[in-house]
């Protein structure tokens, strides 16, 4: 068994080793929520389908980093700078997905789920529910083309002990008896958001709790501002891996909230999660992360225009997987190569952009190499878990000397550690336009690969032509025909 230590990030004031357990402090068990009445964000039940642009930060910079861009070089001043900010990008509420737009069961005003998180994030930051004022913490962008951007969070280190940690296996059973999210208290609990009835969605200040509820709550130990959780049907005590309709939930949060500087992570065992509870974690940042800054090229598009692509000029090999028609195919190809590599036993992040549309597969071996002592002492001497955020480019220091001489060279340095080799990755690869082709082939009623097209960039008599998928071997895609 290969581990390392770690100290578990506390995300619950009931994790703390001190806090009560069990009934008698509304808690989020079935002893507590069965029955009750709570807030709930009810999602269309349409399809949710592709707007009409993607409101992304790479078209919002024109496609470069501009210096000062949205206050880059400081640190926030207050939640109020933050909240104008985002207005003055956010426009496009109205310009809602084709779900319909968010709508309140008052008559008055128009819902937004995005204000209302915002809004409900800071009464919990009054409340004193917070370990620390993440917006007191300094920021800056890194000198550089794809603008990493580096964070100096003491509040967030503990002086806890470190914990052992299982890292060579990424499916592992739910054990009641550790931490997992029915512990948390419902004051730190947001809203429920679960899909709704209507061909609209609408929130309800209060709605009975009827079966197991998926449940947004706050983070305890914010990396930035409205630092949240998504606990896909908290009861059913499901594991942290991944499955189609929690990842299209996620997705359905991203297109609700409606604002690209909203991002949801997840982590996978070995990847550095450390509560091994389904969750994904999301925040607002007003600024592009530099994976949304990388170049990326297709290796696989279906005929709804779902595409499956890598990134070309980035420390971390990656997958991306963009929406087409249909925001569900990309979630059942996403999900199916998610359940691949858990299957295979290779530690993953996911980081989802562009309000659901798009989405980074990270696989990594980090925490495996750490455990071989593969990884030098003065990167471990950093403390920076090269976990999702991380990964995607906000690099949170834990260390005054990591932030002040924090430069793009050891950025690099550090994520290129996280990577996996070129043979590991055409693996990876290979799952992806296998799961694209799976998704599309339950669209075209079972013609194997019907509908997906893949690059035949390795076919040294079609470099970069587009060919129909017949099948893949050794990680090289090879065309059965090549199209006309």
């Amino acid at each position: 068994m290969m581990t390392i230590k770690k100290v578990p990030t506390v995300v619950s004031l009931n994790q703390e080793e001190d806090q009560p357990a069990g009934c008698g402090r509304r808690c989020l068990n079935t002893c507590c929520t069965i029955g009750a009445r709570m807030p709930l964000y009810a999602y269309a039940k349409r399809p949710c389908t592709k707007p009409e642009r993607i409101q992304s930060y790479t078209e919002l910079d024109g496609g470069g980093f501009q210096p000062g861009f949205l206050g880059a070089t400081t640190s926030y001043a207050s939640y109020d700078d933050l909240l104008s900010i985002r207005e003055s990008l956010s426009s496009s509420d109205d310009d809602s997905l084709s779900s319909g737009g968010a709508s309140d069961i008052h008559d008055d005003d128009a819902f937004s789920l995005r204000k209302h998180i915002t809004s409900e994030w800071e009464k919990k930051f009054q409340e004193g529910l917070f370990r620390y004022d993440v917006t007191a913490c300094e920021s800056k962008v890194i000198d550089g083309p794809l603008g990493f951007i580096a964070q100096l969070n003491e509040g967030r280190h503990s002086k806890k002990r470190p914990t052992e940690f299982r890292v060579d296996k990424v499916l592992q059973e739910f054990d009641g008896s550790k931490f997992n999210f029915t512990k948390v208290g419902q004051n730190e609990m947001l809203f429920r958001f679960e899909e709704g009835k209507d061909e609209e969605s609408r929130f309800y200040e209060a709605a009975v709790v009827e079966e197991s509820p998926s449940i947004m709550a706050i983070n305890v130990s914010p990396i930035d501002y409205g630092h949240v959780l998504l606990v896909p049907r908290v009861l059913d005590k499901i594991p942290q891996r991944m499955d189609e309709a929690s990842l299209l939930m996620a997705l359905r949060l991203a297109s609700e909230v409606n604002d690209p500087a909203f991002r949801i992570g997840y982590n996978s065992l070995g990847a550095f999660a450390t509560i091994n509870h389904l969750h994904f974690q999301a925040y607002f940042l007003d600024l592009p992360f530099a994976i949304e800054r990388a170049a990326w090229r297709d290796v696989a598009v279906s005929t709804n225009d779902c595409k499956v692509g890598e990134l070309t000029d980035y420390p971390v090999k990656t997958m991306v997987f963009q929406a087409g028609s249909s925001l569900e195919q990309m979630a059942s190809a996403a999900a199916a190569a998610c359940c691949k590599l858990q299957e295979e036993n290779i530690p993953f992040n996911m980081f989802i952009v562009d309000r659901g549309m798009r989405l980074f597969l990270i696989p990594q071996r980090y925490a495996e190499r750490q455990a071989k002592g593969e990884i030098s002492q003065e990167l471990l001497d950093t403390q920076v878990n090269p976990a999702v955020f991380e990964i995607s480019g906000h690099i949170v220091c834990k260390r005054r000397e990591d932030y002040d001489n924090a430069t793009e060279a050891w950025t690099w340095r550090l994520l290129e550690a996280v990577s996996l080799n070129d043979e590991g990755f055409d693996v990876v690869r290979t799952i992806c336009v296998e799961a694209l082709a799976a998704s599309a082939e339950a669209i075209e009623m079972g013609r194997r690969g019907a509908g997906v097209k893949v690059k035949a960039e390795f076919e040294s008599d079609a470099p970069g032509a587009w060919v129909d998928f017949a099948a893949v071997k050794g990680g090289v895609v090879q065309p059965a025909l090549q199209l006309a």
